[in-house]
């Protein structure tokens, strides 16, 4: 009956760290209203999660556009709709693939990041002389995190579906010899502003996710160098596989 033990001990374990999350993103909201606004910080994370990150979401972007286009044209050619390729294209990127795969790209830089920033200052006791300076350290270190997190993504994903849909309309001009007025037709005939805010409100969620759970596997570190590494396997792993859980649940309440 062993392995029900380890069961229990997951379980309760996993509610613990809910928990403990829940109360540092509580802190983060309670210390974003408290002064002093150290408005540098959060100019210099929105650099960090967003500036920084365009070169990755530029390629993750453009090539998804790009294989869309393809791999839809190869399908709709049977039914005789090539047409219909930049609909699903632009429908695609604004809706899933643009949130999702930028969530996922800058989780693996940013919140790697993150959890490497705060686990190193946590093991070498910088978290700890902050408190001596009366400088609360979720004030410091966390709340600017989450806000550049929550604000840039959507940021990102705006940039990333124009690429996208972009290096669909390579394809599908250059390739598959589509007419190019009717490529920038079809893709905004069916996409609104429903489908785009829908986007961004995921990229919100992914944002302040990654960020927060970035964060938390830092500030929560115990031990020495090898904790580190740990704490930032544990959060692009947990990142990602909410990022996932959070696009269903997003979708399935929508749809």
């Amino acid at each position: 009956m062993g392995w029900v033990g380890w069961i229990g001990n997951r379980t309760l374990k996993g509610i613990g760290e809910c928990g403990r999350v829940s109360e540092l993103l509580l802190d983060t909201v309670r210390w974003t209203l408290r002064r002093p606004v150290r408005f540098h910080l959060f100019v210099q994370q929105c650099l960090h999660v967003g500036v920084y990150s365009i070169p990755v979401v530029l390629i993750t972007g453009a090539f998804t556009g790009m294989v869309l286009a393809l791999q839809t044209a190869s399908a709709f050619r049977l039914f005789g709709a090539e047409s219909l390729v930049a609909s699903v294209v632009s429908l695609s990127m604004a809706r899933e693939l643009g949130p999702v795969l930028t969530g996922l790209m800058v989780a693996g830089r940013v919140g790697s990041a993150m959890a490497a920033e705060l686990g190193t200052m946590r093991v070498t006791e910088q978290i700890d002389a902050l408190h001596t300076l009366a400088t609360n350290p979720v004030q410091y270190l966390v709340v600017p995190r989450v806000w550049a997190g929550m604000i840039m993504l959507p940021c990102l994903v705006i940039f990333s579906d124009i690429i996208g849909i972009f290096g669909g309309r390579v394809v599908a001009v250059g390739v598959l010899g589509t007419s190019p007025a009717t490529y920038f037709k079809r893709s905004v005939q069916y996409l609104d502003a429903a489908d785009v805010g829908l986007g961004l409100l995921k990229a919100a969620l992914f944002g302040l996710t990654l960020a927060l759970v970035g964060c938390y596997q830092g500030y929560t570190v115990r031990g020495g160098a090898r904790e580190v590494g740990f704490a930032v396997n544990r959060a692009v792993v947990v990142s990602i596989a909410l990022i996932l859980v959070l696009n269903y649940l997003v979708t399935a309440f929508f749809f």
